[in-house]
């Protein structure tokens, strides 16, 4: 893959997403980084994006909506999300099980360099309450 350049919008993105909170959609990040002044458009934020998760910076997840959502990685290894739907709080966890279970599924077909994304979605303990 090659290097990507460390332009002033891909900094303000990644500046933004160092100081949210769980995962957020490119309309979001956007209307943050407008309100704090930086002249950015839509199309350059989700670029940006995309790019940054293509690099392992960022995670992505699709919502039930089908949306996707950005967050900054806290750590730096393949890893899955179990995410509250009411709050948005959002756990990494490793998944060895359904890693053996991708690839046996994929070679069961015939497929090979596989990827995926594996997230669970429900309510934590807090919004229980």
């Amino acid at each position: 893959m090659a290097e990507q350049r460390n332009t002033r919008q891909r900094r303000a993105v990644k500046g933004v997403l160092d100081q949210l909170e769980g995962f957020h959609s490119a309309q979001e990040i956007h209307e943050f980084l407008r309100d704090s002044g930086e002249q950015i458009g839509l199309s350059t934020v989700y670029r940006n994006l995309v790019s940054l998760a293509d690099a392992n910076e960022v995670d992505a997840l699709r919502n039930d909506e089908g949306e996707t959502l950005y967050r900054r990685c806290s750590s730096g290894h393949h890893h899955h999300h179990l995410v509250c739907r009411t709050c948005g709080k959002t756990v990494e966890v490793d998944g060895p099980a359904a890693e053996q279970w991708a690839e046996s599924i994929a070679s069961a077909h015939g497929f090979k360099n596989v990827s995926h994304t594996f997230e669970i979605f429900g309510t934590c303990e807090q919004c229980q309450r």
